[in-house]
């Protein structure tokens, strides 16, 4: 097998990874022009400073020892099987590099042999990236059960750590993915956290101390595939955050892969685009807007709304605290009015030092009005024309302001909890 059929493979299987979107596109060099694109692996990750870097998005192998029902890569599955050398994906990484098709590399692999030997064959990889002169971004999957020095080892050859969760709820992995237990994904989410601590306050003494995954560290978990509520899920990834220190955790909509009873059937089923949708919008509220899991949701009403987003959501069922008067409120409850963000909300703060605001100004400062009309009084008034509206016509008008659901996810029956 030559290093191209290697690269479609691997980089094919690779895709269900939610950490990078894919690009998709292939387009090469004409006469006269500049530059080209491959599709085999190119996607897109963004830096802290919100620079797009394309990634060259690669498994090291999908030859697994492990059988779980909803992985494409799964021992069972006849599929087409590879593997790179160590020395074949650095020579390829540093040849798309120079050829400026990417700025870095996310390397996951599949279980092969057993999780020790896979995270040597990773640790193989970047290291002759790193001696050879590569300066580039690197995500590396660590590998749920390799030893903690090996782990610890790939953490000081890349920029970031992460770790799938895979599932939301340690009975769903037991059934569906035997192989794996909560204790060994959680074991080394602990252990990079601890590394991360180490490194930073070795660095504070030393400023040349080797550097332990600077980027911090992730996680992923499948969505729809198993029982779970939304509930469930923000109150497992509020957990993450507060517990492991997480930069992120990506939600990855089921796609089947499998006709396993366990799962979805394939027929007829439809990807839960919109839930994962979401959980993101909601997961952003948890990171930025000070909400907590137990705010959004309760045990009565388990799962988001899909019609609207989950802070106007929240607004509906707590009216007794709006209109909101943008030249008294704290900025605590200005992030929690619909269509004001965090720098939209730093702003408010500052220009209204400066004399009174009005909505024309609110608009200037980023708020989106044809949410924020409905909370919002600039001194003591509401938008001309504008009154305060009963619940169930503030939900009206909220849902036909939101974008059109594709008819495939538009619900068939819904209902807003009070």
């Amino acid at each position: 097998m030559d290093l191209m059929e290697k690269l479609t493979i691997l980089t094919d299987a690779a895709k269900y990874d939610a950490a990078c979107t894919s690009s998709g596109l292939d387009r090469r060099a004409r006469p006269g022009g500049l530059g080209a694109t491959m599709a085999a692996g190119c996607c897109h990750s963004f830096s802290a400073d919100g620079r797009c870097v394309t990634l060259l998005k690669v498994l090291m192998t999908n030859a697994c020892a492990y059988d779980c029902a909803y992985c494409v890569n799964r021992r069972s599955n006849d599929v087409p099987r590879a593997a790179f050398t160590p020395r074949e994906l650095c020579e390829l990484t540093t040849g798309f590099y120079r050829r400026n098709y990417i700025e870095g590399l996310f390397l996951s692999s599949a279980v092969l042999r057993d999780p020790d030997y896979t995270t040597e064959r990773m640790i193989a990889v970047l290291r002759l990236l790193r001696e050879g002169g590569f300066a580039g971004y690197i995500h590396a999957k660590a590998i749920p059960g390799a030893d903690p020095l090996l782990t610890y080892r790939l953490g000081l050859l890349c920029d970031r750590l992460s770790v799938n969760i895979e599932l939301p709820s340690e009975a769903s992995l037991k059934r569906l993915a035997p192989d794996k237990s909560k204790t060994s994904i959680l074991s080394p989410m602990g252990e990079i956290r601890d590394g991360i601590l180490r490194s930073r306050q070795e660095l504070r003494l030393f400023r040349h101390a080797p550097r332990f995954a600077p980027a911090g560290q992730s996680t992923q978990m499948i969505v729809g595939a198993t029982p779970e509520s939304d509930l469930h899920i923000l109150r497992l990834s509020e957990g993450l955050y507060r517990r492991y220190r997480l930069k992120r955790v990506f939600y990855s909509a089921y796609m089947p892969v499998s006709s396993s009873p366990l799962l979805p059937a394939p027929q007829g089923f439809r990807p839960p685009l919109l839930r994962e949708h979401r959980l993101y919008q909601a997961d952003w509220l948890l990171r930025y807007y000070h909400f907590r899991a137990h705010e959004l949701l309760d045990e009565d009403h388990p799962d988001l709304d899909p019609r609207l987003d989950p802070k106007c959501c929240w607004a509906l069922r707590h009216l007794e605290l709006f209109p909101v008067e943008v030249s008294r409120a704290d900025y605590e409850l200005l992030l929690r009015v619909p269509g004001v963000g965090v720098t939209s909300a730093r702003r408010i703060l500052a220009a209204r030092r400066a004399g009174p605001l009005t909505f024309e100004g609110l608009k200037g400062l980023g708020v989106v009005l044809k949410r924020a009309q409905y909370f919002l009084t600039c001194s003591g008034r509401m938008l001309p024309g504008l009154s305060r509206l009963s619940r169930e016509a503030l939900l009206a008008r909220l849902t036909a302001a939101s974008p059109a659901l594709p008819p495939e996810e538009a619900p068939v029956q819904l209902s807003l909890f009070h």
